[in-house]
This record gives structure tokens, sequence and C-alpha cells, in this order.
């Protein structure tokens, strides 16, 4: 990999003779980690821990991730080891349930990560501004299986309109991208001082566009994969100078091996991939100035509203979720929605001024007088898996059915809808016939390579 030359001279600059300990770790192998996801009872790999993590576990190398159904079915989630640092900030300061947004937030990397963290009671709102990402956002969402959640397709200014609604904000921000070159070695093609300026530009426009949705008191989670001290402590001091927040201090281990303030003395986290076991990261965390709060309340229900009748909810639907008290399943068109009760108000101010994407747990599809149960239900942690036959299958079955291919099931299970699951960790629906089965599998997360490696067996 061949270092842009201004980006060597500027970072030396920054780090004097350390820098070329951090040359030399950017030629080496990328570390390859997951997260765990244990509200779905995945159990630990035995292979080494991320320290700043619970859930976290490095891998000796990269697999066939695509070839493993458990990936498929949300039981964890690659993610690079240095950002899921982002679980110190929230263990620190949020106790108590949340309103949450995660500003940038495609892939999903840090969204399912606070699915897993959030005190139980909060709602997370996972926005992405490009509409093409915002759906693999929506996918890999819905594949974590956390019903508190819901996905938006919007700039950030229209987010800033909604006045105090958030008590965290985490800010992922499009960066230069100087952490990335070891994992993505064209992007040091695409790196410019200008571009470092511009970046830092937008990022300071993005935190100014989303302010406002900040409640007094509240935090804002600030974070880059970048090196340079614009996008930085630069930042930081702007946001504490300019908009009157307080940076927060994160306790941290002195074997972690995190590094402090490059500039300035604000309480700042940086990871370089010579001192830690990741790529370069930056966070920090700062709280809004204490104040009066606006709440925004949902709009009611037009005369013409209130005039039609809802539509009713199959009855047995409500046997599919676990709890169905504390959802409000409801038929949009042929659509039946399952939303978390207690954040009903939420998803109505949302709804009425932002592009939702999906929120909660879409239930199942009216065809005529059958109901089709929906992939997100079988995804979700609030499936009662009693309410359908389940059906085990091996690994070779389950890499075809994730191919859309037809199965064939054992002659003795029912006809009707059947959950097939591999190692217990539920896949989806299909329709079993008798002959054959219907796979019910989303036409456009299949798998479409031909390729075939040996079995994946990243657990037991």
């Amino acid at each position: 990999m061949a270092l842009p030359i201004e980006f060597i001279a500027r970072t030396r600059a920054l780090l004097g003779e350390e820098y070329d300990k951090l040359e030399t770790a950017l030629q080496a192998d990328v570390p390859v980690s997951i997260r765990i996801n244990q509200r779905k009872g995945t159990g630990a790999p035995a292979t080494p821990p991320v320290a700043w993590s619970e859930t976290g576990y490095y891998l000796p190398q990269r697999l066939s991730f695509t070839f493993d159904p458990l990936f498929h079915a949300g039981a964890y989630y690659v993610q690079e080891a240095s950002s899921m640092f982002l679980e110190q900030a929230i263990r620190t300061f949020v106790s108590e349930p949340v309103k949450c947004l995660d500003l940038c937030a495609a892939p999903g990397g840090k969204s399912t990560h606070l699915l897993s963290l959030l005190p139980e009671g909060s709602l997370l709102v996972s926005n992405e501004v490009i509409r093409t990402r915002s759906n693999i956002l929506a996918e890999n969402i819905t594949k974590w299986g956390n019903p508190n959640s819901i996905v938006t397709n919007n700039d950030p200014e229209e987010i800033g309109r909604l006045t105090h609604l958030f008590d965290v904000i985490v800010t992922d921000v499009p960066c230069s991208g100087e952490g990335m070159f070891r994992k993505d070695t064209d992007s040091t093609g695409e790196w410019s001082v200008a571009n470092v300026n511009l970046c830092a530009a937008r990022q300071r426009r993005i935190i100014h566009d989303i302010w406002n949705a900040l409640k007094p008191g509240g935090l804002l989670i600030y974070s880059t994969c970048t090196y340079n001290t614009e996008e930085d402590e630069d930042n930081i001091h702007y946001i504490q100078e300019e908009l009157g927040a307080e940076a927060l201090t994160i306790p941290v281990k002195e074997e972690w091996q995190i590094t402090g303030p490059l500039h300035y003395d604000h309480p700042v986290y940086r990871f370089f991939p010579h001192k830690t076991k990741g790529e370069g990261f930056f966070l920090a965390v700062l709280r809004k100035a204490p104040g009066e709060i606006e709440e925004i309340r949902p709009k009611g229900k037009s005369k013409k509203e209130k005039g039609k009748a809802a539509p009713a909810v199959p009855p047995q639907v409500s046997h599919w979720i676990q709890k169905p008290e504390t959802f409000r399943i409801e038929v949009s068109g042929d659509i039946l929605q399952a939303l978390p009760a207690a954040h009903h108000d939420t998803w109505q101010i949302l709804s009425g001024q932002l592009r939702i994407v999906s929120a909660g747990i879409r239930v199942g599809e009216l065809k005529g007088k059958d109901i089709l149960p929906a992939h997100s239900l079988a995804l979700s942690t609030a499936l009662d898996k009693t309410a359908f036959t389940c059906v085990e299958i091996s690994w070779e079955e389950a890499v075809k059915y994730l191919k859309k291919e037809t199965l064939v099931l054992p002659p003795e299970i029912e006809k009707g809808y059947v959950l097939v699951c591999y190692k217990g960790f539920p896949l989806g629906f299909v329709k079993h016939l008798g002959n054959r089965a219907n796979n019910l599998y989303p036409q456009e997360w299949r798998i479409r390579s031909s390729y075939l490696p040996e079995q994946v067996l990243l657990f037991p």
C-alpha cells in the first residue's frame, strides 16, 4: 500500500517518532472481529475477546460469512473492533430508557450494537441519507431482531426540525477515512488535504443541522475513522465553543492502549492500529447544556381519519408474538405491522415528518383469506416460536434456503407455514405443500453466488 506523501508528512508531524510504528502497522493484516447477539442466545466463540466490549471477539481469519447461515440469522455481526468502544460511552452515561438517534447509521454496525446496549424500554431511530444504503441498514437491523427500532431515510437538516426529541444522538460522521486505509487500500488514492478540510466543514454542518433535535442535557457521541485533528479534536473544540457543549470523560483501562488528545486538552479517545488491535478510530462524548425542553406531540387525527374504522387485525396474529399486549398491531393496506406500544406516539411524530423505511416488526401480509407471515417476524426476538411448526435443517439445506432454492421437508411435517431453523436459530419461513416447500426467503436478500465453500463452523 502506497500512502499519500502529504498524509505521511502531516501524520509524522502529528505523531513524531511514533509514526514509523503506525506505518508498519498499516502494512500488516487487518484484524477480523465480530459481536455476538446475546438476545438471540448466541454463545461466545472460543476466540480472544475485544477488551472494551462484552460481546466482541476477534477471529483468527476472515471467514466466508456469506455462507454462514448464523450470520443471516442475526446471531452475530461482523464489526471492526475499535468502533465497539461506543459500548463504553453508553455504559458510562446511559442508565435509563432513552430515545436515541444513530444519525449516519448504514450499514448498521453501531445501530445493532446500540440495540444490544441501550436500557430496556429505549427506542433507537437509525437514519441513513442515501436511499440504497438505508435499505441495507434496514436489512441488518431486521436480522438483529430487536423490535424497538425505526429506520429512516432523511437529511440531518430534516431531522433537526424535531425539536428536543432525542436524549442521545450518535454521529459517526462521514470522514476522510484515514483510519480505514489498511482495510480499503483503494481509498488512499481518494485522499487529499482538500478533502480533509471538506470533510471537517461537512461534519460541523451536520452537527449544526442536528443540534436542535437533541434535548438540553442530552448526549452527542461524535466519532470518525480518521487520524487528523481537523476532523477530530478541532471539531470537538468547535462544538464546545460554538454550541456550548461539555466534553465528558470515559473511564478507560491503561492496557487498552487508547491515545488521548493530540490537540487541545479535551477528553477524546483515539485508536491507532500500532497500539490497539483494530483500525483507526476517534470518539468523544459531549453533553448539551441544560435548559427548557420543548415537547413535541403527535398530531391528532383529522375528522376524516376519526370517522374511519381501523381495519380488524386477524386474532391469530397476536399468538405469533411474545407479550402481544406490549405491541400495537395495525393493518396498513395488506401489511400487518407490530409497533411497541410504548413508542407509538414517537412513531406517529416521525411518520408525520420523515421517510420511514421500517419500524417495529413487519408481522405479515394479507393474501385474500390467508395471512403470509413476514420474514422480519421470523428474525425478531419477539417471535413466539411455539406458534409455528419448526424444522431444523442442515448447513447444506440452509445455504439452499438462503439462495431461495426449493426445499423438500420430511413428509410427516404438517402442511402450512413452517419455520426453518439452523442450530436453533430461525432463518425464515417456507410454505409446506407436502411434496415440496415454497421458499419464502426475500428475493432481494438471497445469496446470488453459485460458489460453495467448505462449511463455515464459527460456532460448534
